[in-house]
Formats: C-alpha cells, sequence, structure tokens
C-alpha cells in the first residue's frame, strides 16, 4: 500500500485522546460503593474507547489518500504479439486495381455493356481508397483479438513508430485511424520499416507467437546490409511475416509467371517479386496474401485471424486502485457505534 499524502500519518497518536477521556457522571441518586464490580461494563466501555480510537486512525489513514498500486500479472491466452506495417505513401490514397474484367466478360462478352458494366464497377470501388479500406479492415481484426499485443508503424519515405506494444482497444483503433490525416508520400522504403517493426521484439521475453503484418501496394528492391539485418533479427527473434500486398493496376503481381523472373544485382526483376523471394529467403514463417480488390483483403486478413490463434503468455497490468473509501467507511462505521451507544445511555432513573 502506498499513500499520496502520508504526511497526515502525523497525526495519528491524536487518536490515542480517547483512551484518557474522562468516565461518565455516576447517577446522581446511585450510591456506587454499594454496586458490585461489573466486568461486562468495564468491558463496553474500553470497547467504546477502541472505536473512538479507531474511528480517528481510519480518518487520518483516508485523508493520507492509500491506494494499492499497479503491479503486473502473469496471464495466459489465445493470439499473438503483432506489429502492423503499414504503407502510408501515395499510391495507397488512390483506388484498388480491380480485376473484375473476367467476370463482366463471362456475364456480358466483349462488347459496350461489358466496358459500361466494369467502369461503373471500378467507379464504385475508387470511392474508398486503399488505405482506407485496409485501415478500416484492421480496425475490425484488431477489435476481434482482446488478448493480443498490437504495435504499429507507418511508413512512407521513413517509418514512424506510432504504437509500442498494448492491449488497450482504444489506443490501437486510435493508432489506426491516425493514419487516415492527409497524403502520403510518393516513395517508400520498406527495408527501414521492416527494421523499425523487428525493433519491437529487442530484449523482449518471448512468450508465443510473433508476427509482423506488413500491408503495401508495393515491393521494394532492399540494399544488401538492410536485408542482412532483417534477416538476422527474423531469425533471431523468432518472428514471423505477414506481407498483405495490395496489387495495383499494372503489377503483374506474386502469382507463379511474375515469381520466376530474373532476380539480379541490377533490380531486374519488378521490386515486388524481389521483395517476396527475399521474405521466402529469411528462413522463418512466411506467406503472401495478393488482394485486388477489397474482398480478397478481407479474406487475407481473416486468414491470418485464423491462424495466428496459439496460446500465449503475456503480462497484464493490474490498475491503481484507491483505498481511501475503505478508511472512510471504517470511520464512519465506528461513529455510528460510538453514537448509537451514547443515544442509548440513561442519564436519570424514572
Amino acid at each position: 500500500m502506498s499513500l499520496d499524502a502520508p504526511g497526515w500519518l502525523w497525526l495519528l497518536p491524536l487518536a490515542l485522546l480517547p483512551l484518557w477521556a474522562r468516565r461518565g457522571v455516576a447517577l446522581p441518586n446511585a450510591w456506587v460503593t454499594l454496586v458490585p464490580h461489573d466486568a461486562a461494563s468495564d468491558l463496553l466501555q474500553w470497547a467504546l474507547r477502541g472505536a473512538a480510537v479507531l474511528a480517528l486512525a481510519a480518518l487520518m489513514l483516508g485523508l493520507a489518500g492509500p491506494y494499492r498500486p499497479e503491479y503486473p500479472v502473469e496471464r495466459v491466452g489465445r493470439g499473438a504479439e503483432i506489429v502492423l506495417v503499414l504503407d502510408r505513401s501515395r499510391s495507397m490514397d488512390q483506388g484498388f486495381a480491380g480485376g473484375r474484367n473476367a467476370q463482366a466478360e463471362a456475364l456480358l462478352g466483349r462488347g459496350p455493356e461489358a466496358l459500361d458494366y466494369y467502369a461503373r464497377l471500378r467507379a464504385n470501388e475508387a470511392r474508398q481508397s486503399k488505405g482506407m479500406v485496409a485501415r478500416q479492415l484492421l480496425s475490425e481484426f484488431a477489435g476481434k483479438r482482446p488478448e493480443d499485443r498490437f504495435g504499429m508503424v507507418v511508413f512512407s519515405t521513413l517509418p514512424m513508430r506510432v504504437l509500442d506494444f498494448t492491449q488497450k482497444s482504444d489506443a490501437i483503433q486510435a493508432a489506426i485511424g491516425a493514419g487516415n490525416i492527409g497524403r502520403g508520400l510518393s516513395e517508400t522504403n520498406i527495408g527501414l520499416a521492416m527494421l523499425a517493426g523487428l525493433s519491437f521484439f529487442e530484449d523482449r521475453p518471448y512468450t508465443g507467437s510473433r508476427i509482423i503484418m506488413l500491408v503495401s501496394d508495393g515491393g521494394d528492391h532492399i540494399d544488401g546490409d538492410v536485408r542482412d539485418r532483417i534477416a538476422h533479427l527474423a531469425r533471431k527473434d523468432r518472428v514471423g511475416v505477414y506481407w498483405l500486398y495490395i496489387r495495383s493496376a499494372r503489377s503483374a503481381g506474386l502469382g507463379p509467371a511474375a515469381a520466376d523472373g530474373p532476380l539480379t544485382a541490377g533490380g531486374d526483376a519488378a521490386p515486388e517479386v524481389a521483395l517476396h523471394h527475399f521474405f521466402e529467403s529469411l528462413g522463418t514463417p512466411y506467406r503472401a496474401y495478393e488482394a485486388e480488390n477489397p474482398q480478397a483483403l478481407q479474406k487475407a486478413i481473416e486468414d491470418v485471424d485464423r491462424l495466428e490463434n496459439l496460446p500465449i503468455n503475456y503480462l497484464d497490468t493490474v490498475p491503481r486502485r484507491d483505498l481511501s473509501a475503505w478508511a472512510f467507511g471504517l470511520a464512519l462505521a465506528c461513529v455510528l457505534l460510538t453514537l448509537g451507544a451514547n443515544l442509548t445511555e440513561i442519564r436519570r432513573w424514572r
């Protein structure tokens, strides 16, 4: 127990004053020398004096502001430690690539009707940007996982550490929503963003599944030194990577045809393909999801929710608890006891 104002305890000796209080005056018409000694009366008298002492002591303690400090407690749940690494570049402010040409052609053929149908679908999807949809789905994902610990990094040219690991739902939702302010920059540096995400796990005890959820609509050719540092940290801290790749309209994607392209030091391969191959070489669990519309992105996040549901040990902080109400309640009970005894005292014979 700790105290907010311990100076009040200097007045505690005053609580002993009732012990030296003068005994009550005998009834005027009583000859107390003829009354035998009554042990029960003496016991009752000292009990009432003790109640008065306890009332004063509890009052002083309540004024001192006692409280139980916050403390950590280890709990066991199901979930993971998740770092959200969210792309905040300018391209994330654009709409999805779509990918419904085949659907339109199957339904309406290749005529003007199909083109008009597809144009209307694209216009409807463009009302919400990729970043907006991603934040909305991540917000729902975090809301369904109360036992996870979330951290967050947003990045474009440089990463920004938005949220340290926490289970506070309000803080998580606020951090996810904060990325919706302003427009992003034109460049992205996924290498520095991954290093910022991996730094969350440095010197942190391993208690369960650890993952980085990278949400981006582009790849990157990462320098050799940065690649080595990312690989080293991912293996050392046992961090899995989930890449939710939101495919752009001109991207060939991460499928087998695109993944077979050459990988050279000059960067002949597409940046997303180079990054995909790099993640596959990390030696830690890795999954890539290619999303070309909001429905595909939602399915990818649902799959992560299903896979990352293993037991995890975590430290929960029990908040501070104010104890002054208990002290004041005890003082009130003692005062009511002495007041009731005073009201029932016989003051004259009838």
